[in-house]
């Protein structure tokens, strides 16, 4: 897998995953739209430590900075 994330939106998806994961425990967020959104926030979770999001390899995507030669 080549990486196709770059640190800043490594960083937003980790602090959008915190901010869900406490917005569910202090019962702000709850029922299926609660569960839902651990989901998400679980893989906002795993893409960042990859540095890989399988949805932007179909088009192509990549927020990766320009290596340069």
């Amino acid at each position: 897998m080549k990486k196709n994330m770059g640190n800043t939106d490594r960083i937003v998806r980790f602090i959008i995953a915190a901010v869900i994961g406490v917005l569910y425990y202090t019962g702000t967020i709850s029922g299926t739209l609660g569960i839902v959104l651990l989901v998400l926030a679980g893989v906002f979770v795993l893409t960042s430590f990859i540095s890989f999001c399988p949805l932007y390899a179909p088009f192509g995507l990549s927020t990766c900075p320009a290596k340069k030669p």
